[in-house]
């Protein structure tokens, strides 16, 4: 069952950022095999849903197999599952710790391994990492140490994974976004947080989605962060 010669894998997909990559992907005639732990069966054909963990290696073995098995194979995954847990360094928790780790960085590492033995397979793909402009230009507003270490390592990743692979064409880039319109941000926060921002207001779901999607049709651009931040990169 194919639609099209296009294939994306969204972690993280059931809601937010995630559920806009879902659309935006669908919206250039992509296959989409989305996952989250609670997401629930999509009734399109073309949006294969796999609930669970991705940081669980038989999950992220799931996930790529659900690709293969309905559409024959993965050419684009989006690691857009992540935790952000903003705390003083010093009240972090061993919880905290393990939390962000098992996400960030397990969730990261089992799903693109195996998506990129089958990007090998195909002599093509793209992998595309969601972080975030804290990583690197702090802020004193917003502690942020977890995040840093896990999402900040994940950045310096892309670079790694695009230098590797650049001459078996699989190509890795990033979308570092500000602080964005999402069900994890109190609306009545909303004020004061877009003030964070040059420009004054916070990121849309759609501003992120944009990004990634510039991505995805920018072949000749790998190991790159692109910022989807209002400026916060550029400074205060």
């Amino acid at each position: 069952m194919t639609e099209s010669a296009k294939v994306a894998i969204i972690t993280g997909a059931s809601r937010g950022i995630g559920a806009g990559l879902v659309a935006g992907f669908r919206s250039l005639g992509y296959s989409v095999v989305a996952n989250s732990r609670s997401i629930g069966a999509s009734g399109e054909p073309w949006i294969i849903s796999v609930a669970g963990d991705i940081a669980e290696p038989a999950i992220a073995e799931k996930v790529v197999a659900s690709a293969i098995e309905h559409f024959g194979r993965v050419d684009t995954l989006v690691n857009n599952a992540g935790v952000f847990v903003a705390k003083p360094f010093e009240s972090y928790s061993a919880e905290d710790f393990e939390s962000v780790l098992h996400t960030n960085l397990a969730g990261f590492f089992n799903v693109s391994q195996l998506a990129i033995m089958q990007m090998l397979k195909q002599g093509s793909g793209h992998i595309v990492n969601v972080t975030t402009s804290l990583v690197e230009v702090a802020d004193s507003k917003v502690p942020s140490v977890l995040a840093s270490l896990t999402k900040g390592g994940l950045a310096s990743a892309i670079k790694s994974l695009a230098i590797e692979y650049a001459s078996r064409g699989i190509r890795a880039n990033a979308v570092s976004p500000g602080i964005v319109q999402t069900p994890m941000h109190d609306p009545t926060t909303y004020e004061g947080l877009a003030g964070l921002h040059p420009l004054k207001r916070m990121g849309t779901i759609d501003d992120v989605v944009r990004g990634v999607l510039y991505l995805e049709q920018s072949p000749f651009v790998t190991g790159e962060f692109l910022h989807v931040d209002g400026g916060q990169s550029a400074g205060r």
